[in-house]
């Protein structure tokens, strides 16, 4: 039987046998995207009024006095949460090679974040997942640029990634002045920085009579309805993790 909430379709399979399919009503907004939810931000900022979250900031406290390293080729990247990030290059265990990309400013990370609110909101372009929700850091002060004469700085974003920390990745967004992703699990114990993820529907459809016609002459109509698999692909790489 057809719910208010469903709206009926005659589908055809390649045999000729047809079926009634009922599919869910995906209420439209202007852009023509499908709005079957409270928007997530909104109702999460709402819950908290009630209920008080950590904020990013004591959620990350479990990444203190722990440094984190990834190897790139020649160089190694070595962050120490709240204090520094280095590039290396080790040889015989003895760097041989560094450069600072940032010391913690503590500053300039709250003058950064001052701007947003108590939860960060921002989403990294780059990402494999744009729709990943990250919470930055200032680094500043790092070893002079060769190119433009000025300290080297990296934004350091933490973002929801089980199961367990480590830098995922580093990007020289222009000369000298970089962005450094870290997994924290922790993170994903406030639902703000949860991935979000596509709405499953349940499609049910009974088979109709070989004699069936539709009426309005809509047996000429064919309904195409792509369906779309998710996965889940991840890379890895080599990591060290150690505390100081």
């Amino acid at each position: 039987m057809q719910d208010d909430d469903q709206e009926s379709v005659v589908m055809p399979k390649k045999n000729g046998d047809k079926f009634l399919c009922f599919l869910p009503k995906v209420e439209k907004t202007k852009t023509e995207k499908p709005a079957v939810h409270e928007n997530t931000t909104s109702l999460i900022l709402e819950t908290e009024k009630r209920t008080k979250l950590k904020t990013p900031d004591e959620l990350l406290e479990a990444l203190q006095d722990r440094c984190f390293i990834r190897q790139e080729g020649w160089w190694s990247y070595e962050f120490c949460y709240n204090k520094k990030l280095r590039q290396i290059h080790v040889e015989d265990d003895k760097v041989v090679q560094e450069f600072v990309l940032g010391e913690y400013d503590a500053e300039a990370t709250a003058a950064y974040n001052r701007n947003l609110s108590d939860i960060s909101t921002l989403k990294d372009p780059r990402s494999k997942d744009a729709s990943q929700r990250y919470h930055a850091h200032q680094y500043t002060n790092g070893t002079t640029c060769d190119l433009t004469n000025e300290p080297r700085e990296t934004e350091v974003r933490f973002v929801c990634s089980e199961p367990r920390a480590m830098i995922s990745s580093i990007t020289e967004l222009s000369t000298c002045k970089y962005a450094l992703t870290i997994q924290c699990p922790t993170l994903c114990k406030h639902p703000l920085f949860q991935e979000e993820r596509p709405v499953w529907y349940t499609i049910n459809c009974n088979p109709l009579p070989k004699d069936y016609k539709q009426q309005k002459m809509e047996d000429d109509v064919v309904h195409e309805h792509d369906i779309a698999m998710v996965t889940d692909k991840s890379s890895s790489s080599v990591l060290e993790e150690y505390a100081t």
